[in-house]
């Protein structure tokens, strides 16, 4: 499975410049099986980087521009009377595909973005009282550009919730931006892009996280980060129990992405901030302070002492 997911890594190198770890981590996502939040600026490469894995993944891909006047019908889809049947024919959303990039979600009515919550929740949707599954897998990628931004609304925290990891871009180094001009200056990259998997290869990937074994030592390590965020002093409210769940699940699939069947607590580190910090409400002293999540997850990562677990045989 590590040489299936170096060879996807490899793939996209070749239309994200740069970014190695921003891809790892979103193909560490999608093989825990939930979904991404791209927080960032226009124009740094995240409608690229979601329209490559659908590629190299061979997923149905859709992508949808959301805007004020973007309604739920658009992700849901609608029902329509046939005249010859007198019954009404379901015209599928946007939503119900493999891949969906759901771009400046931020942008929209809370009503829409109800929408799209019930499909990452429930894997499908509700209309007239019939319920239409989405294809498995289910991937939703949503970006957002930071709040402050012109015409942007904070995301419920509920939705926030949903998303099993916060990502962001950022921009590319000096050299990074020549190699991107460079590659530009003859034909669009991203029609470079081979598909390496099919639908049945990341089914057997996803199956292959859900079997990685976690000690029981590093669960409790998981919890016990995750509990310290509700006691922290610059904290208004700390992570739920599903950021517990979502923190086990991405820390496995870090192991699979280093060629583990076990997981060590390493794993738990590398992913905790990514997991966690799109969850937390700061309290206004630390806003004003200029506190962030991410210093907040660190000193928290310090405070907590791992278990003492380098390394196990797999079983």
């Amino acid at each position: 499975m590590q040489k299936v997911c170096l060879a996807i890594i490899r793939e996209l190198k070749k239309v994200i410049v740069g970014k190695d770890e921003t891809i790892k981590k979103v193909l560490m996502v999608i093989l825990a099986g939930g979904h991404i939040l791209l927080e960032d600026v226009p124009g740094v490469g995240k409608t690229t980087l979601a329209l490559g894995f659908s590629r190299v993944m061979n997923l149905d891909y859709r992508r949808m521009q959301f805007t004020p006047d973007t309604m739920a019908s658009d992700i849901t889809g609608f029902s329509v009377y046939n005249k010859e049947t007198g019954a009404l024919d379901y015209k599928p959303g946007a939503a119900l595909c493999n891949l969906f990039l759901a771009d400046e979600i931020n942008r929209t009515s809370a009503k829409t973005q109800a929408a799209l919550l019930e499909v990452m929740e429930e894997g499908g949707v509700t209309v007239d009282g019939v319920t239409h599954k989405a294809p498995d897998p289910f991937v939703c990628i949503a970006t957002q550009n930071p709040l402050g931004s012109a015409g942007t609304q904070k995301l419920p925290d509920s939705q926030l919730d949903r998303f099993m990891a916060r990502l962001s871009m950022g921009y590319p180094d000096l050299k990074s931006q020549v190699e991107i001009v460079k590659q530009r200056q003859s034909s669009d990259p991203i029609k470079t892009v081979r598909p390496l998997v099919s639908v049945a290869h990341i089914k057997a990937m996803k199956r292959a996280v859900q079997m990685i074994h976690m000690d029981e030592e590093i669960i409790q390590y998981a919890a016990a980060l995750c509990e310290k965020t509700r006691t922290a002093a610059a904290v208004e409210q700390g992570v739920s129990p599903r950021a517990v769940l979502a923190l086990v699940q991405m820390a496995k699939a870090d192991a699979l992405m280093d060629g583990r069947t076990y997981t060590i607590p390493q794993d738990i580190k590398d992913v905790f901030v990514d997991v966690c910090g799109h969850r937390l409400i700061l309290t206004a002293r630390a806003k004003i302070r200029k506190e962030t999540e991410a210093k907040i997850l660190q000193d928290i990562l310090q405070e907590i002492k791992p278990p003492a677990i380098l390394e196990r045989k797999a079983k």
